[in-house]
């Protein structure tokens, strides 16, 4: 009797484990769009190499833009700046210096909508409207998108590799929007630490945002991470097979 006890309990446990194992699987990948489309989405970079990527989205503005472009000079890093276009329309300047200073440029939209409330001709006007300001302003195009709030549905992705963009989301959020000291900033970098992280920074914001701390947190972290052995690299650099073995 006990045994027949004990072989019904082990029977359910395993009908229960087989339930389990695919949900488990599912909540290991904090990445499946990658997975799902690994040619075209990125989040974070497969390699085992200590290479990281600074990007930063929302500018260009006349503060706090320059000031970041003024500490990656001076340690000497590229970045990858996703920019809108009402912003490059209103900072020239500031975003022929991001070029100029040899940071790599991506598409932001135009307005920063949120575009899983749009319809794909929608999001089709944000970035056209986008690339016709970098072409103007700068001369070029980018095949770099980052989706304000980083959602998109898959219809939009789908669309948006029939257009040629490679859609780049991140592995490290500093939430640095929140206004937040250098320190905790620095603390969020380095708790989500790894080898091919993308990390999400902002260089211009609504004009009530303060951040400085991005500012202070770039200037310390950035020498910090050299000595742990670190290398910087721009979004397309981690598409890039020999950087990444």
């Amino acid at each position: 009797m006990a045994k027949t006890k004990w072989f019904f309990i082990a029977l359910i446990l395993f009908f229960i484990s087989l339930f389990l194992s695919p949900l488990c699987s599912k909540a290991a990948n904090p990445y499946p769009l990658q997975t799902k489309y690994p040619d075209i989405v990125l989040y974070k970079a497969n390699t085992d190499k200590k290479i990281i990527a600074l990007t930063f989205d929302d500018g260009p503005d006349d503060k706090f833009t320059p000031q970041i472009l003024n500490v990656l000079k001076k340690h000497n890093v590229k970045a990858t700046f996703f920019l809108l276009g009402t912003r490059v329309h209103k900072h020239p300047n500031v975003a022929k210096q991001i070029l100029d200073d040899g940071h790599t440029i991506g598409n932001h939209t135009y307005w920063h909508p949120e575009l899983t409330k749009k319809n794909i001709d929608s999001m089709v006007w944000e970035i056209e409207q986008n690339e016709k300001e970098l072409e103007r302003i700068l001369q070029i195009r980018t095949n770099l998108f980052r989706a304000p709030y980083g959602a998109l549905t898959e219809k939009q992705i789908q669309k948006l590799n029939e257009l040629g963009y490679r859609i780049i989301g991140w592995s490290i959020d500093t939430e640095d929007w929140r206004n937040l000291p250098a320190g905790e900033i620095k603390r969020k970098i380095l708790n989500q630490l790894h080898p091919g992280a993308i990390v999400l920074m902002h260089s211009a914001g609504h004009w009530t945002q303060d951040l400085s701390g991005t500012v202070q947190a770039l200037d310390e972290i950035i020498p910090l991470l050299k000595k742990e052995g670190y290398m910087f690299v721009t979004i397309p650099e981690m598409f890039n097979d020999d950087i990444l073995k």
